[in-house]
């Protein structure tokens, strides 16, 4: 018999706090996130943008090229619903994304060009301190559902105490060098997709996508698959 969504929900949850065991890697529990996300929760896209120890942002992990596309977009203009969730600390929901504020102009372009008309910002939050966002972006005009938003918020709530977990707030040193590690682990995941990429003469996402695979279908975290591809010890 079929999971039903209820239960492939709880599952989600217990996945994820797998990851508060030994091993946890915060690279490899944000893209089950953002998985998890587009499976569940009806997001055509979803990434996941984390603050530096500088209070930048920068897209740690992401569902599509498309997606993260995006992201940069919002972070060269500086401006778009994840910034705002970010600076504000709250919920920004844009259920159509062609009705943006003018402000937004280089974002709105690049979304829709991307073919996302609808974007959901969540913030990673813990009492004052936030640390990123969790987006969650749809190619149909609308808003997300409540039980929808409710899941999306505890998916946020247990990714922003996986990554302060057993840290205090005011240990702002070891929370950088977790972000930081978490942003070095991004740059060697896109180096192998250029890897993979250029061996097999196809496109970026195409190869994100086989790096992905490979890691859900071996049980292996996505950094550790990328950094083998890098090192020349797997080939995809």
């Amino acid at each position: 018999m079929a999971a039903t969504r209820e239960q492939r929900l709880l599952r989600a949850f217990a996945a994820l706090a797998d990851t508060l065991v030994a091993g946890y890697d915060v690279v490899d529990m944000l893209q089950n996130l953002v998985d998890t996300c587009s499976d569940l929760l009806g997001a055509s896209a979803a990434g996941v943008l984390l603050a530096d120890g500088d209070g930048d942002l920068d897209l740690v992990v992401s569902t599509s090229e498309a997606s993260r596309l995006v992201e940069v977009m919002q972070l060269s203009a500086y401006a778009g619903p994840c910034i705002d969730s970010y600076r504000f600390g709250r919920v920004v929901s844009v259920p159509d994304i062609r009705t943006s504020p003018s402000s937004w102009h280089d974002f709105t372009v690049r979304a829709t060009e991307q073919g996302f008309l609808a974007i959901d910002a969540i913030p990673l939050r813990l009492r004052e301190n936030t640390i990123g966002t969790l987006n969650l972006m749809r190619t149909q005009t609308g808003e997300l559902s409540e039980d929808d938003m409710v899941a999306a918020q505890a998916f946020a709530d247990v990714a922003t105490i996986s990554i302060l977990h057993e840290r205090s707030l005011a240990r702002s040193n070891e929370v950088r060098e977790q972000l930081q590690h978490a942003l070095n682990s991004r740059v060697v995941i896109e180096q192998a997709k250029g890897v993979i990429a250029y061996k097999r003469s196809i496109g970026i996402e195409e190869a994100f996508e086989l790096l992905r695979t490979y890691a859900r279908n071996h049980q292996l975290g996505i950094a550790a698959v990328a950094k083998a591809v890098v090192e020349q010890k797997l080939e995809l």
